[in-house]
């Protein structure tokens, strides 16, 4: 990460400046703003979102903390009492987030995930183009179910070695397009691959539970509906994201070949297969199976029925259950190679207890603007862009969700974006669907500063990019991602 960024937006002037420009801003909205006397609770909850946005764009406090005042404010201004607060805070979503990342917990303790990425990487072959692919395939799928910040720390040591070997046999012209290449193309198959599950990063589950909660009597996608129309378009983008990085932006003119046994050496290192090793691919598989089959699947030649209809009470169960029961399963389930089980409680202290209460804030926040009816205030105000053609909409959201979150959280982004476009889709008539999964989606697709992702900052903390190579490619690929976002989303509910 550089310097001068991170000084900038991590030093202490800017988030002391931050902490009292959100207090400032709630108060004096709540001041001056009138919205009518129908609407008392709708001011409060707005000034409370404009406080929360302020301080989680900043980071004046720690995300998670600024997450905890709906829980304060809430009850003492008699917007929600404080039982239903709570609530907002532990939900199914939570669980299926809770479940997913134990999972990816025991992938990690196991060494699971480092054996697929290598041997996906040796799939590919060892021209120059294809272990880039070979890299990013590995990125991209690992995404899919545990943290892309895992992903890029454990791909990152591999990609390196891969590097100094090619620095011995090409110029350093050649070696350094190819390490930028390698490198960049990690860390952006890390984001591109977690839009294709709803448990591959956190925008995914805030729509998940914000839709849920704002159209109760709408069905959006299940864990199975997702995969089969996300997939598509994470390969698709990653190929082309591929395409840029290898043919034009950073070509190999003499047909650079990697040694095969660097792969081989890193795969050795792991050995044969063990139990463990064994039963968490199983219980990784069966869960993947049992998310994409537990409801009614279309896949249009064909209809396959679900699962959970062969228990009495099919609305009860859902991709949470699924989580936490495969979870409960990898605590119980002894170790062979150590003592203990596949899981234990040490792994407890690894779980992100501060995503989850970001979670829970952005969903507190989310119910507030129903039950204060902001969302339907909010949707009035803006009538004058009703004749606006969706698609200039939805192009012009993903394109400020994007760059938004060059500099911001993008679970903090779509906590914040997410009620407010469900607000505004009722109000100009357009499929809530597609204006907020527009957003979601965007969320991830922020490729170019070192601070806007995790995998960004840690293959540039490698010393081998600068921000202009970062920059100059990620301006590229941020256009025409949203571009990709928006026409893929129109054509679904336009």
């Amino acid at each position: 990460m550089p310097d001068t960024i991170s000084k900038i937006l991590a030093g202490t002037a800017f988030k002391r400046s931050g902490l009292i420009a959100g207090v400032l801003a709630a108060i004096l909205f709540y001041i001056f703003a009138d919205f009518g006397k129908e609407y008392r609770q709708a001011e409060i909850v707005a000034a409370v979102a404009l406080l929360m946005s302020v301080w989680w764009i900043t980071e004046a406090v720690p995300l998670a903390v600024t997450s905890l005042v709906p829980l304060v404010i809430f009850p003492l201004t008699a917007v929600s009492p404080m039982k239903e607060v709570s609530q907002s805070y532990i939900n199914s979503t939570i669980f299926l987030f809770l479940g997913g990342f134990l999972i990816a917990l025991a992938m990690e303790r196991w060494n699971l995930h480092k054996r697929i990425a290598l041997s996906l990487v040796t799939v590919f072959g060892t021209r120059y183009e294809r272990i880039v692919l070979g890299f990013m395939a590995a990125s991209g799928f690992i995404s899919m179910w545990i943290s892309n910040t895992a992903t890029a720390v454990m791909l990152l040591p591999i990609g390196l070695a891969v590097i100094r070997k090619i620095s011995e046999v090409t110029s350093k012209e050649y070696s350094d397009n190819i390490s930028k290449s390698l490198l960049l193309g990690i860390a952006y198959a890390c984001s591109i691959g977690g839009v294709a599950t709803i448990v591959g990063t956190p925008p995914n589950l805030v729509y998940y539970r914000v839709f849920q909660s704002t159209f109760p009597a709408i069905k959006t996608f299940s864990f199975g509906e997702w995969i089969v129309e996300f997939l598509p378009f994470s390969i698709g983008l990653l190929l082309v994201v591929w395409f840029i990085l290898t043919k034009v932006l950073f070509r190999d003119k003499i047909g650079t070949q990697i040694d095969p046994e660097i792969i081989k050496t890193e795969k050795s290192k792991l050995g044969v297969m063990v139990y463990e090793e064994k039963m968490v691919l199983f219980l990784f598989v069966s869960t993947a199976l049992l998310w994409i089959f537990r409801e009614e699947l279309k896949l249009g030649f064909m209809t396959v029925p679900g699962w959970a209809g062969l228990f009495p009470k099919t609305g009860f169960i859902d991709d949470g259950t699924v989580a936490i029961f495969i979870s409960l399963i990898l605590f119980l389930i002894p170790a062979k190679n150590k003592t203990g089980n596949l899981l234990d409680n040490t792994v407890i202290k690894s779980v992100p207890w501060d995503i989850i209460l970001l979670f829970g804030g952005g969903f507190a926040l989310a119910d507030a603007f129903i039950s204060s009816k902001l969302s339907g205030f909010i949707g009035s105000s803006f009538t004058a862009f009703k004749d606006t053609p969706p698609f200039i909409i939805i192009l012009s959201v993903a394109l400020i969700v994007t760059f938004m979150t060059e500099l911001t959280s993008n679970t903090a982004t779509a906590q914040i974006l997410l009620p407010l476009l469900a607000s505004l889709s009722v109000e100009w008539g357009i499929n809530p669907q597609m204006l907020m999964l527009t957003a979601t989606i965007s969320a991830s697709m922020a490729f170019m500063m070192p601070v806007a992702t995790p995998p960004n900052a840690i293959v540039f903390s490698a010393g081998k990019l600068k921000i202009s190579d970062m920059a100059k490619t990620g301006l590229i690929i941020n256009f025409i991602a949203a571009l990709a976002v928006s026409v893929m989303l129109y054509l679904k509910f336009g």
